[in-house]
């Protein structure tokens, strides 16, 4: 007799069928094993396709050091930082595993699988293999600056230094300098994200391209001391929006650090609304 043999059959054609359905009615059945203490794994929750500013900041990190699968609905993100994999968890809210990226890698990466939010980041402009690709990414303006924090902490850069214009002559005479880049293969990415934050804020910033590597060139989208100062100000105003600290500690230490430069060499600074309008 095999497996199936009961496949089909009924009480009313089979009398195995009925004695064995007589046996178990009227019986309820009772779980022994509480379900907390339930050895299977348990299904994270979805993430709620609905913009906030911690997805924001959890797309701009997707769209910067994450990765689309391009044949399952996987989404990874990888960093050498553990501290912002668990705000990128929290952001999404939902837990995962870190796991190390790779024999012998000091990256660590989150994977998981979520088919309606892999579709929903495809319909905003992240794509699988978006290296080269990646392109504008639609998401409103009140949302602006936290996916452009989250831009930053993937693949930008924000840079301190006192500089002395002419040591020799006026040693004593230096300004510190700051200044914000966003690195990406793709220009059309770093030319939408420039176009967005000069009609939003009156931003000016420059893409330079560097080839020194061979292969697809790499881009950055930099920007000058000012207009850097404006941008920071806005992305690290609220003292408690996701962000990477060791980033943000940069742009403290040269607050604290910083002096104000001569007035007659003083240029205007562009403000972003809520942003210091201090002059540097």
């Amino acid at each position: 007799m095999g497996k199936a043999w009961a496949r089909g059959l009924t009480e009313a054609t089979d009398e195995r069928i009925a004695r064995n359905a007589a046996a178990h009615r009227g019986l309820q059945y009772v779980r022994r094993t509480p379900i907390e203490q339930c050895k299977w794994p348990v299904r994270e929750p979805r993430v709620q396709c609905v913009w906030s500013p911690n997805l924001a900041y959890a797309v701009g990190l997707i769209a910067t050091d994450g990765c689309l699968a391009s044949t399952k609905s996987v989404i990874t993100l990888v960093s050498k930082d553990k501290d912002l994999l668990r705000t990128y968890l929290a952001c999404l809210g939902r837990g995962g595993r870190i796991a190390p990226h790779g024999d012998g890698s000091a990256a660590c990466r989150v994977q998981f699988n979520d088919a309606s939010f892999y579709r929903w980041l495809m319909s905003i402009g992240v794509t699988p293999r978006k290296s080269l690709t990646l392109a504008a990414i639609e998401v409103p303006d009140e949302h602006l600056l936290s996916l452009v924090r989250g831009l930053l902490d993937g693949d930008g850069s924000i840079t301190y230094e006192t500089v002395v214009p002419n040591p020799r002559t006026y040693p004593l005479h230096w300004y510190p300098r700051i200044g914000v880049r966003f690195h990406s293969a793709s220009y059309a990415h770093l030319d939408w994200l420039r176009a967005r934050l000069s009609r939003e804020f009156g931003l000016t910033g420059a893409i330079l391209v560097d080839q020194t590597r061979g292969g697809n060139p790499m881009y950055a989208l930099k920007y000058a001391k000012h207009a850097s100062r404006a941008l920071l100000s806005a992305l690290y105003r609220d003292p408690d929006a996701p962000r990477l600290e060791r980033k943000r500690e940069i742009w403290q230490r040269y607050l604290a650090e910083g002096r104000q430069t001569r007035i007659w060499t003083r240029r205007s600074t562009p403000t972003v609304e809520g942003a210091d309008s201090r002059p540097a």
